[in-house]
Formats: structure tokens, sequence, C-alpha cells
């Protein structure tokens, strides 16, 4: 039932998108026909002002329905006979306000709940890699990347993208010691193995305990109990979930030395670890492990920079994701449709270590920025695809004619729901194939 969370979040995102159409056009002096929620035919509809507010039956969208916008009319107030900035501003401003929207959401949490420290480790080497030629081993965790702090994943995968070809220092910390290495990213890398070579994970720095345990589990077999701390496994502290999980994956097969608190005292346990059944699963020792995350306090004259640059990493992560789907990289299951981001929502709050409403608050967050970015694209019969022409216009010094610009809007939209029922057909055989979104 937590996919439905993704109803009331794309409303609200669209409603956020078209409220920014509707301004803009009231701000220029544009007269707004229509202000849709969803697409036709019209369920309900009531007039205001001049203006129709309408719900419509196709729930994947929204509209405002301005004056002139076929071309058809000249008056003062139509689309048209307005001037190329304000034409600028109008098709511009739904995505503006997706972005204000997202950089304010991010301010808000940082404000909140402080700024989680980020942990970034190596959880896969591939031999003969790039990344095995440099020595790295899974559990390493970046410190730095070409004398870059890491903070986020964001942080190592667009550093290497900008390193293709050329040599890399590396700084990571392995048993509490830091190591330089220096690593060759590839240019053209094989399918699957990235430029290194390498499968990297991230956690925030927390605290773990021991949640619900099954019956006859090896967690249970080991005595380890709900609300036991974990301090240390295999001689390595447990800073977080990532380097924890890292371990255990390391150690399939084998006995581990576990060093858990419980009730004040430190004490040891022997921990058999299994074998996965699968070599992509974690192995499962038959535990819930809960996260207590420890974030830093942010001054108050520090909220609204650091909203700035992380959205700004957001956007720089979403830019290397669509350059890796382009260069075939990046897997095209990966794109989603509405039924796939209800399957996202309802497996990020069921991974989440934070409480249901921050992990909503961040999903809304990249789901605004990508709706931004996604009708900012030069393609027909999105904004950026009407901005197009008006560039175009510019270039050439007079408008092409609203007959032809309309055809191209009018294909573009087919394309576009042809697009979108493929989608719907991923997101489908995604779920009925049991597959999960989440890499």
């Amino acid at each position: 039932m937590s996919a439905l969370y993704i109803i009331p979040i794309l409303a609200v995102l669209i409603l956020v998108h078209e409220i920014g159409h509707f301004a803009s056009a009231r701000m220029v002096g544009i007269r707004v026909k229509e202000f849709g929620l969803g697409l036709p035919p019209r369920v309900l509809g009531r007039e205001r002002g001049g203006v129709i507010y309408s719900f419509n039956a196709i729930p994947l969208g929204g509209f405002v329905r301005v004056h002139g916008e076929d071309g058809s009319a000249e008056d003062h107030d139509s689309l048209h006979a307005k001037g190329k900035l304000a034409r600028t501003f109008f098709y511009g401003a739904g995505s503006f306000m997706n972005f204000a929207l997202a950089i304010v959401m991010v301010m808000v949490l940082i404000g909140v709940r402080g700024e989680p420290v980020t942990h970034v480790y190596i959880a896969q080497v591939e031999p003969d890699s790039p990344a095995a030629e440099a020595g790295w081993e899974p559990g390493d965790r970046f410190l730095e990347v070409a004398d870059r702090s890491v903070d986020e994943m964001t942080d190592v995968v667009t550093t290497t993208h900008s390193h293709a070809g050329s040599e890399m220092p590396v700084t990571v910390l392995r048993d509490g010691a830091e190591i330089e290495t220096v690593v060759a990213p590839r240019e053209d890398p094989p399918p699957d193995q990235g430029r290194t070579g390498i499968q990297i994970t991230a956690s925030p720095r927390a605290a773990l305990f021991v949640g619900d345990i099954e019956a006859g589990s090896p967690a249970a077999d080991a005595g380890m109990e709900e609300e036991d701390q974990l301090i240390q496994i295999a001689g390595r502290e447990i800073p977080d979930a990532s380097l924890f999980m890292i371990m255990l994956n390391e150690h399939q097969g084998e006995d581990v030395t576990l060093v858990i608190e419980r009730d004040g005292a430190e004490q040891e346990i022997t921990l058999s670890v299994p074998v996965a059944d699968d070599e992509d699963e974690p192995a499962d020792i038959g535990v819930t492990v809960q996260q207590d995350i420890d974030a830093d306090s942010v001054p108050l004259w520090q909220i609204i920079p650091l909203g700035f640059v992380e959205t700004w990493n957001i956007l720089t992560a979403f830019y290397e994701g669509i350059m890796m789907l382009i260069s075939g990289e990046a897997p095209l299951d990966g794109i989603a449709g509405p039924i796939g981001m209800g399957q996202l929502a309802s497996e990020v709050i069921e991974v989440s270590p934070e409480p249901t409403w921050i992990a909503l608050a961040n999903l809304t967050i990249l789901l605004s920025l990508n709706l931004g970015i996604l009708n900012l694209l030069p393609l027909p019969a999105l904004d950026g695809g009407r901005l197009l022409f008006v560039l175009i216009e510019t270039l050439r010094g007079r408008p092409v004619s609203p007959e032809r610009e309309g055809l191209v809007h009018l294909v573009g939209l087919v394309m576009l729901l042809g697009l979108m029922f493929f989608i719907a057909f991923l997101d489908i055989d995604r779920l009925v194939s049991g597959d999960s979104i989440l890499p």
C-alpha cells in the first residue's frame, strides 16, 4: 500500500509545475482559459474569473490552456502576441517552480534533521580492472578522489567520468589507515563494469541495532538479541550499515567474531555467515538491522547555501545518469513511469533507515528535479520543445508558422504517449518478475 504515496507526490509536483505556468501567464498578460489537473476528458470543472479549473480523467499530468497557444489568435492577451522574452518566461516557469520546490525542501530537511555524514564504500571489485590494479578492496571507504573530498556517491561518479583516460589519485580508508592510490578510469569500459570496475555503495553514519530475529537463523544461533548494538565485525569497527553488509558478504561461509553491546557491556559472539543462494544477493543472517543515524547540526546561516549545494549535487547526478543511459553504460530498465514510481516509493520506504516522512521528502525532491529537467529537454510537446522554437525564431529572425509548429508538437505528443505506454509495459514486467527498481 505504500506505493500509493506516489499519487499525492505526483499530484503536488504537477500542481506546482502548472502553478508556475499559471502565475507567469498572469504576470506577462497572457489570458488563461483553463487550469487542469490530469489529462482530458474532463470530469469536473468550475469557472471563476474567466478561468476554468478542472479535474480530468487521465491522472498522468496537468496543463494550463492559454489564449492563442495554437497561433490562431493575435489579440494583445494571446500567447503568440507576446514577445520572445515573455514566452520564454512562460514556458520555463513550470520547471523553475519544480526546481524551487526541491531547493526549499532540501533546506527544510537540512534545518530539521541536520546534515547526515555519508560514507561511500567500494562494495565489489572486478578482476583485472583498473580498481584491482590500484589495489582497491571491498570495504575501502573513499576519502578523496582527485583531491576532492568525497561526501556523496556522486562525488565519485562525476569525478571518475571526468578523468576517463587519465590517471586519478584516490585516497581510501582501510582498517583505520589512509591509503594513497592511483587509478586510470577506462574510456570504453566493458558492459556493466563502469570505468574503474567497481560497485559502490553508501550509507549515513549511524549506530546499528538488532531488530527482528528470524527463528533458527544464523543470528539466532549466534545468540543475538533484539536491541543489541553492533560494535565490530571481524575486527573492524561498524560505523554504518554499508560496511556491515560488505563484511558479511566478504566472509560468506565463514565464522566471524561479532562484538555487540548489551545492557551497557560489550561481549563477543561467533556468527556463522551463510553463503547466499544468488551471488547477486547479500548474505542473509536472518536479522533486521535498525539504524540510528547520526547527523551533524547545521548553523542557520549555512542552511541556504547548503541547500543549493545539495540540489546541485543531485542535478549533477541526473546529468551523469542521462549520459550513462545514452552511452549504454546504464540499462534502460532503470527508467520508470508512474507505475514504476509507485514501486520506487514502496521500496524506498522499506529500505530507508530514516522516518517515512523523510524518505518521502527525499523522493519528492528527486522527482521534482526530474520533472523539471525532463520538461526542459528540447523535445516536441514539452516545454523545452516550445523553447526550442523560440530559439529558432530568434536565430532566423521570424517565427515558424503556427501550423508547422503545431504539427511538430502533435507528432511529438503521439510519440511521447507511445513512449509512456512502452515504459508502463516495462514497469509491469518488472513487477511481475519481482525485480527491484533500486540498484
